[in-house]
Parts: structure tokens; C-alpha cells; sequence
């Protein structure tokens, strides 16, 4: 089953368009969304919550639709750029508070979460640093057991000691294939560790979608004479860079002739490249 789908998908407001967006993510993968900023990313997060109305298309989350199926937001985890969590609680309070509002509440999973991302439990999440409030929002999230974990750049402010912890705990956690994660970030390195699809979104426009690995295989750097890129089919190249001292390209590997050697690309080098050739 896919844990999320979405066909055709649009919001507007003045001067900026979301879609038609659409994705399909299935169960058990961690789909990583990538953009910068105003690219759409929060909003198509908020649009699956249903936090904002749609002007277009279809959200099915559990094989339910978005609009019309409260009791699926049970079985949602939401880290937000903003947690809404009440600035006189401290981290105890706060789980007992959660136990009366999630029916499938594990406290001994959130003390455990506690303990492990180091968050103080009688400090009042006024005096939290940002990463801290972020690394309570996980643990939140991940202890009332949901089924797609929805995550809007969870891993900014945390220090990449505890980013590394966190992203250890989403391939954890996406072990029970009934497990879902989708991620937006800025960090694209965390995105390339742990997502199984990469979603490029671009002043509103989703630019690709595809499996990670089938992204690394497809794309790679060439660098090369100017002449040896100017002999090349002009559909191989996604977006060259000519300098005094040669040229590089980001190129369609498989319409790249044998002899000339095709380096790997990364993901984040992959969107840059994309938007600055989108930008042309």
C-alpha cells in the first residue's frame, strides 16, 4: 500500500503557485524533499495536514482521504518548524499532557527518547535553544507509534552529532515496513543518507522525482576539453560550466559516448545544478 499520494495537487496565492504537484510515496520508504527556500516545501507539509485548503487535486493518506478522515491524524508524527508546545511546560509535563491526546501514547518510548536526545525534563521549553526544541518535537512524535512520520526541517539547529542520532532513529524506525517518513531539509547530506526517493521542488514546481538510487545511477559529472563537450548530443547535457581550463557538465550518463569517464554526482550537486540550468 502507499502511505501518501497526491495527484494534481495546487494551492495559489499572489505571486506564487504551488503545482500541480503530484507523489506517490509507499510504505516503508523515506521520501526526502528538497528546495530552497519558498520553493513550497512547508506548504505541501501543511496541505497533506490539512492545515491549509487546497485549490486543486487529491491527498490520500492511508489509503484515506486527507479531508475527510480525522481519526487517520492518529497515526500521523508532525515535527514543525514551530512546535506549539505551551512555554511553561517543561519535557515531563508535556508527556503527560500527550498521553490524554494520542490513543496509542507510549511513555516509556518518549522517557526513553528523552534520555537518549539528552532533553532536560523540568526545564520549561521557553528556555529550550531551537535544536532543542526540535530534538523534543521528534520525541514527541515518534513515541505515540505513527505510521507516516511528516517532517519539515527536523534536523535544523541540532548539531551533526545529533543529527547523525536522529537519522539513525528514522531508519530505525522505517525497519517496520508499515513505517513511513517524508523529510524536508536544507541539509541535504541527511537526505542522501536515509531517503529511499528525492523530490526536487522549485518555485513550486516539482522539478524530479525519483528513487535515490536510480537518480546517482542516471546523472553524473563529466569534465572534459570544450571540444570534446561540444561533440556531444546536446540532450545528454543537463547544464555545463566552460572555463579557460575546460569544461564540466552535469550529463545523462547512458547518452554519454564510452571513453569519456563520467564522475558520480551527489544529490545536493544535482539540485544545484538543475536550478541553475532551470534559472538560464
Amino acid at each position: 500500500m502507499n502511505a501518501l499520494e497526491i495527484h494534481s495537487l495546487t494551492k495559489s496565492y499572489p505571486g506564487f503557485t504551488l503545482g500541480p504537484l503530484d507523489l506517490t510515496l509507499p510504505s516503508g520508504c523515506i521520501l526526502g524533499l528538497i528546495g530552497e527556500n519558498g520553493a513550497g516545501k512547508s506548504t505541501t507539509i501543511k496541505l497533506i495536514l490539512n492545515m491549509l485548503h487546497q485549490n486543486g487535486g487529491t491527498i490520500t493518506i492511508l489509503g484515506k482521504d486527507s479531508r475527510e478522515n480525522v481519526l487517520a491524524r492518529q497515526d500521523l508524527g508532525v515535527v514543525m518548524d514551530e512546535q506549539g508546545i505551551p512555554p511553561a511546560l517543561n519535557a515531563r509535563q508535556v508527556g503527560n499532557i500527550m498521553k490524554n491526546i494520542f490513543r496509542n501514547w507510549d511513555m516509556g518510548a518518549y522517557v526513553s527518547y528523552i534520555s537518549a536526545l539528552e532533553i532536560p525534563e523540568k526545564k520549561p521549553f521557553k528556555d529550550f535553544s531551537r535544536g532543542m526544541k526540535m530534538k523534543l518535537g521528534i520525541a514527541i512524535a515518534l513515541s505515540h507509534h505513527p505510521k507516516l512520520l511528516l517532517l519539515d526541517e527536523a534536523t535544523s539547529g541540532l548539531d551533526p552529532v545529533v543529527r547523525d542520532q536522529v537519522v539513525g532513529m528514522l531508519e530505525d524506525f522505517t525497519r517496520d515496513e508499515n513505517h513511513t517518513v517524508l523529510m524536508s531539509s536544507h541539509i541535504v547530506s541527511d537526505l542522501e543518507r536515509v531517503c529511499d526517493y528525492i523530490a526536487f521542488l522549485h518555485k513550486g514546481k516539482l522539478m524530479l522525482y525519483a528513487e535515490k538510487d536510480a537518480l546517482l545511477s542516471q546523472y553524473g559529472i563529466l569534465r572534459c576539453t570544450r571540444e570534446a563537450l561540444d561533440g556531444l548530443d546536446a540532450d545528454a547535457i543537463v547544464h555545463r560550466k566552460d572555463t579557460p581550463y575546460g569544461s564540466e557538465a552535469l550529463v545523462l550518463r547512458d547518452a554519454v559516448p564510452q571513453g569519456l569517464e563520467v564522475g558520480n554526482v551527489s544529490i545536493e550537486e544535482l539540485f544545484v545544478l538543475m536550478v541553475k540550468e532551470e534559472k538560464k
